[in-house]
Parts: C-alpha cells; structure tokens; sequence
C-alpha cells in the first residue's frame, strides 16, 4: 500500500482558508476583481474549483452594496431550487431575520403549472412576485425563473434589491442572461453564458451574507 503524505485532518475552518489561499496565489495581482468583488468572485471559484468563470462573471456596480443592504434589513431571499435554498444556512442569514424560501414544491404553484402547462420554476416566479419586493432573487438553474422574473419587471412589477442570475445549461442559459444585463432597473450579479448552477447562487447569496456580518 502507497502511503499518504497528506495531513489526515483538516477543520473546515482552515480547509476553507487554506482554498482561499490557493486561490489568490493562483490569480495574482492586479485581479481582475478587487475588494468586495474579489470575496464574491473568490468564493464562487472556491465552490467550483473552475478559473475560467473570471472571464463570465460580472458583477454589477451597485450589486453588493444592495444585496448587503437587504440582507442587513432582513429581506427574504427566493431561491429557484432547493438545492439552492440548502445552500443558503441559516447561520448565516437569521442572525438578519431573514428567510430563504423555495417555492417550487408548494401546492398551488405545482398546480398552476400543471393548469397553464408552464415550468413549476415559471409558476413560482409567479407566485413570489407578490413579496419581490426589497427581495434577493437567487437563480441558479431555471433559464424560465430568471426570464419570467425579466417579465415581470417588463411589465411594471415591483423589483427586488439584487437579482443573482445564474442558471446553468444549453437551453435559454445564456440567452436569459443576456435578458438581464440588457435591463437597467435592478442590480445583478451574473456568470454570463452557459456556466452557472444552484451551488453558485447559493455561494453568491453567502458571500454577501459574509459582507453584511463585517460591514
């Protein structure tokens, strides 16, 4: 048997620092992103181990500044999965008052799209823009959810504070990106093209969480 020289035990404390220093020896300065964009950018490289998303992602002037905001006034945050909505802990958001909430598995939303022959992640859409509102729209899969969010903004719906718009595929990926950074009237963060996925949604709406608790 080969024997390992690797450490047998890391804490995730220092796992995690320890990925974050070998992400910033591996993009040296001047980086593409600075400050508080870097802790954003970072963190999404940390949860895919995946450099190339510095060439997509793009992050508006005013989007951290209002998604910390939100979150410092307990806003809720709308995921289009579950998996993103596990992907957002509660420690890092209550401390806030803010919740996380998906409602793709609700009742009235399955029924709808099921009635209207919509996706489940259109009807959701639908169904949260009641309380859109000073909200955190965390899109990490349905190329449908961002583009009906895009919709519902056309047609004079209250916007949320922050829009972080990264669903992932070859179907309507790219091309509802492109819907959002077209617009003008909500701050996004985005990973443009076909990359994206719950797991960076969730990564995204935890960096600023991270921001909120120093600021």
């Amino acid at each position: 048997m080969t024997k390992t020289s690797l450490q047998p035990f890391f804490s995730p404390d220092n796992i995690e620092q320890r990925s974050f220093e070998i992400i910033d020896s591996e993009v040296p300065e001047p980086r593409p992103f600075a400050g508080d964009e870097w802790t954003i950018a970072r963190r999404l490289i940390h949860t895919t181990a995946d450099f190339d998303l510095l060439n997509h992602i793009i992050i508006h002037p005013d989007a951290i500044s209002a998604g910390v905001s939100a979150i410092q006034q307990g806003c809720t945050i709308f995921t289009d999965t579950e998996m993103a909505r596990s992907g957002i802990p509660i420690r890092r958001t209550s401390p806030f008052g803010c919740s996380t909430q998906c409602l793709l598995n609700r009742p009235d939303v399955v029924q709808k799209a099921q009635e209207t022959g919509s996706t489940r992640a259109q009807a959701a859409m639908d169904a949260a823009a009641p309380e859109i509102g000073g909200s955190i729209m965390a899109i990490g899969n349905a190329p449908t959810a961002l583009i009906r969010l895009m919709q519902h903004l056309e047609n004079g719906g209250t916007p949320p504070a922050l829009i972080v718009g990264m669903p992932v595929g070859f179907v309507n990926a790219a091309e509802s990106k492109e819907i959002l950074l077209a617009q003008s009237t909500v701050p996004y963060i985005t990973i443009r093209g076909r990359k994206g996925g719950s797991p960076l949604a969730a990564a995204t709406v935890n960096a600023l969480a991270i921001l909120a608790a120093k600021a």
